[in-house]
């Protein structure tokens, strides 16, 4: 049995008919760390809510824990954690009073299932008595993920959780993760951080509302048909121009400070592109093999 198995799930919003969710189908295996990877818009929250139960579909069919999401919804939401992108807690509450609540609304007690919070309660134990809503950035995910643990979900859904939080709180949240997954918790994340797909056993990445690719992180890269080059010189916006006028170019695009680079063959030489851009009057160049990155897969992906 899957943790989380979708078929043609779909959703259309709105009188125009949009599109915000296009036939997906992924499943979720027990014990495993999932990432759904995209950009704003792709469908990554429409698809949680439906998994949720917060959304009807309007296609296809989903079940979480073996149980349907239409039918069993109501058996769903006493299995499932949920972490929404936007913090959603009681501003007005203290910590502590805000994690009392969500224990009791479960039937369960803070104390019960304490083993599960505390690697993250004990860095929110010295502001317990802070309202909510005074909390930093990092805290308050700290504080909402104890809340989605306190009733020891078997699924965690956790929607673009480290969206607008600093590096350090980032990096300490992905380390909880993986704490959580050895206790047997099937988790389900969605993120726009390309660098954040790595960390998850498997991706499914996706935008608008289709899945691109499905894999492990290893094997996407892996799959990458083609040689990748950076390159860097002077003048980098006319570079690119004319990079990809080069009929041996596939594709460039800016990447910080280098373009990317694809070669249509995977025999051609970086040096023949070299001599192509010194005839142009390009000088200083800089051009070195490099290995393909989750994102380098995703743009090539969208072409």
């Amino acid at each position: 049995m899957f943790a989380v198995e979708a078929k043609e799930l779909s959703k259309v919003y709105g009188k125009e008919k949009t599109i915000a969710v296009d036939a997906v189908s992924f499943s979720v295996k027990q014990g495993e760390l999932f990432g759904l990877i995209g950009p704003d818009g792709a469908g990554k929250s429409s698809i949680f809510r439906m998994l949720t139960t917060l959304l009807l579909p309007d296609g296809g069919e989903a079940s979480v824990a073996g149980l349907d999401i239409i039918k069993d919804y109501k058996e769903i939401r006493k299995r499932l954690g949920y972490m929404p992108g936007k913090f959603s807690l009681y501003a007005d509450l203290t910590v502590e009073e805000n994690l009392n609540f969500f224990a009791t609304v479960f039937g369960t007690t803070i104390e019960e299932n304490y083993h599960l919070i505390k690697d993250i309660y004990v860095q929110l134990e010295p502001f317990k008595n802070r309202r909510a809503g005074k909390l930093s950035g990092g805290m308050k995910q700290k504080l909402a993920l104890c809340c989605a643990l306190i009733h020891k979900p078997e699924v965690l859904f956790l929607d673009e959780p480290t969206t607008g939080v600093d590096p350090v709180s980032r990096k300490e949240f992905w380390e909880m993760l993986k704490r959580l997954k050895l206790q047997g918790i099937s988790i389900l994340v969605s993120t726009p951080y390309m660098d954040e797909a790595a960390l998850c056993d498997k991706i499914a990445l996706i935008q608008g509302g289709k899945i691109l690719s499905i894999d492990t992180p290893s094997a996407i890269v892996e799959a990458f048909p083609s040689n990748l080059f950076a390159l860097k010189g002077p003048s980098m916006y006319t570079l690119l121009q004319a990079t990809n006028n080069c009929p041996m170019v596939e594709h460039a695009y800016a990447f910080g400070e280098y373009a990317h680079v694809i070669l249509r063959e995977k025999e051609q030489s970086p040096d023949a592109l070299l001599a192509y851009l010194v005839e142009k009057d390009f000088t200083a160049l800089e051009i070195k093999r490099i290995v393909p990155s989750i994102e380098d897969c995703f743009i090539r992906l969208l072409r």
